[in-house]
């Protein structure tokens, strides 16, 4: 049979019809990566929906539930309104999915391809927000973590992991910045997602609806052309593709800065290994203290500095509520400077990687961050806001760093061929973390409260704790090696493994020779950046707005 006839007979989502020809421009490839995570990052602008919810019958003021009315019958009732503790269970079902679904079917996403995954992540994340809005319109919260919550959450981890294996193919030679570049998206989703769905809600709410309903359905339609985009926009490479002019870093040895490795792992066998322990806890233990930095920041802030952020001497609990609004909106101009550094954070850090390696990028937020965890009550003490909100920006942006920078790591230790599987088992650390964090900050400032301490000194302690977690994570760090070669598929396995990947030596359009990434239209690549680029400028812009109140 030509090969004409069996390229005929495969789907267009086939694996072996994304390889690239000759002359694909690589550029290409991360704007469609950012499509993608771009979207599915509004997963941490959610909150924006919660307070119109938490009145989606009473509109005006919320329809309180009588004490009969528990967690298990708000999943059903439709005659009073959803607590917003309530709520928050779709952002914890969103991260709890996110790890589990990429840790389950990673494997799976190896072997059809990046762009099947990112079909099957746009008809999950954007089904379900269609479903949340049903659950809306018919007052059914089951809809909405059936909708958002689980279908979403499936959708939120395929589409996480699925361009990472294929940047890290496409730019040896910058595996960090190429992870970065999307890894900043899933970042920067809540800056363009919240801000518009603000406007929808406002444009949508009547006098008998909050407008969250068809908010939802607005945003699925948008996010499903964006997200489709990005999925028929993905090529990967053929095997034995490479930059040109591009030579392989020699083998790794023991003691070596980068350890990049020429072996490859199988996904099934790396809950073996012990480099991959190490690394879920140096993940785990980044990720939470960082969480945990993200979830109190706001409330810290107001209540360390409490009347100094509006000029007026007096403590969080002696001012008035006029007062109390308006370093509420300081403090929403501090979070959203975070935002910003999280973001930015994710695309240095990652690409500073490519120079200094893996395991030195790790050690710097491991030290660097536990001083400024530390150094955090000395400053509050001495009401140096500037020196306060500086550590935090470093450490957020620390905290968007490990997650963009792992991949590549992952990639240095472990080959490239199953790197999307095994960086979604890594994302359980993730799950755990999301846990771990918000609990030992939540009960370490009730329980010091409780113990009658100023709310200005509550958080003392717990910076001491999330730096202990930072200096466990820099053990953990200085503890990895190069991986011993016996884990190391061996080349019938690896033969077999690529044929069940489809991986090919040339698309099939393609004759023999290198493929080249010049002589694609330039054109192409700066519609592509502009197509994700202005959306993000837009975000940017607005989060901006909220940053000159802060310093205003």
């Amino acid at each position: 049979m030509s090969t004409d006839s069996l390229n005929a007979g495969r789907g267009w989502l086939d694996k072996q019809r994304t390889v690239a020809p000759p002359g694909f421009n690589r550029w290409l490839v991360p704007p469609a990566a950012l499509a993608i995570h771009l979207c599915i990052g509004m997963a941490y602008g959610f909150s924006v929906f919660w307070l119109p919810l938490s009145k989606a019958i009473g509109v005006t003021q919320p329809l309180v539930c009588g004490p009969e009315v528990g967690f298990w019958q708000e999943l059903f009732v439709s005659h009073c309104d959803w607590k917003i503790s309530t709520l928050g269970w779709m952002y914890t079902l969103f991260f709890v999915l996110l790890g589990s679904s990429a840790a389950l079917w990673g494997g799976w996403l190896e072997r059809v391809g990046p762009r099947k995954a990112g079909v099957v992540s746009a008809l999950c994340w954007c089904g379900g927000m269609l479903l949340s809005a049903a659950g809306v319109h018919w007052h059914q919260f089951w809809l909405m973590l059936l909708g958002s919550g689980v279908i979403g959450g499936i959708g939120l981890g395929l589409g996480y992991i699925s361009p990472v294996s294929t940047l890290i193919k496409w730019f040896p030679d910058r595996r960090g910045m190429a992870t970065g570049m999307a890894i900043m998206g899933f970042g920067g989703g809540a800056m363009i997602g919240s801000p518009l769905a603000a406007e929808l809600m406002k444009a949508f709410a009547t006098p008998t609806d909050v407008g969250v309903a068809a908010t939802f359905v607005v945003m699925a339609a948008i996010y499903f052309v964006f997200m489709m985009g990005g999925a028929l926009a993905y090529r990967i490479p053929a095997s034995d593709w490479a930059p040109a002019g591009w030579q392989p870093p020699p083998k790794a040895q023991p003691g070596t800065a980068a350890m990049v490795t020429h072996g490859h792992v199988h996904a099934r066998r790396v809950w073996r290994i012990p480099q991959f322990w190490l690394v879920w806890m140096v993940l785990c233990m980044n990720v939470s203290a960082g969480i945990g930095v993200i979830g109190m920041a706001s409330p810290m802030l107001q209540e360390v500095f409490g009347g100094r952020l509006v000029g007026v001497e007096a403590r969080f609990g002696e001012l008035d509520t006029a007062q109390l609004a308006a370093i509420a909106g300081v403090a929403a101009g501090f979070t959203a400077l975070l935002s910003l550094f999280n973001i930015g954070g994710r695309f240095f850090w990652a690409s500073l990687s490519d120079r200094i390696g893996r395991k030195a990028t790790y050690v710097v937020f491991f030290v660097l961050g536990a001083a400024l965890y530390l150094s955090v009550p000395y400053s509050a003490g001495a009401g140096s806001l500037l020196l306060f909100v500086a550590a935090f920006c470093v450490i957020l942006s620390m905290y968007g760093g490990g997650f963009a920078t792992v991949p590549a790591y992952l990639a240095d230790l472990f080959g490239t061929q199953m790197v999307g599987a095994i960086h979604g088992r890594l994302l359980t650390a993730w799950a755990t973390a999301g846990i771990l964090g918000p609990v030992v900050v939540n009960y370490m400032r009730d329980w010091q409260l409780a113990q009658g301490l100023p709310r200005e000194q509550v958080y003392n302690q717990t910076m001491v704790i999330l730096a202990g977690m930072l200096l466990v994570g820099l053990v953990c760090n200085l503890l990895v090696r190069p991986v011993n070669p016996k884990h190391f598929m061996g080349e019938a396995e690896l033969a077999a493994e690529r044929r069940l990947a489809q991986d090919r030596a040339q698309a099939a359009e393609s004759g023999p020779g290198t493929m080249s990434f010049h002589r694609s239209p330039v054109v192409w690549v700066l519609l592509a950046w502009a197509a994700v680029g202005l959306p993000l400028a837009w975000g940017v812009y607005r989060t901006g707005l909220s940053v000159a109140r802060f310093f205003h």
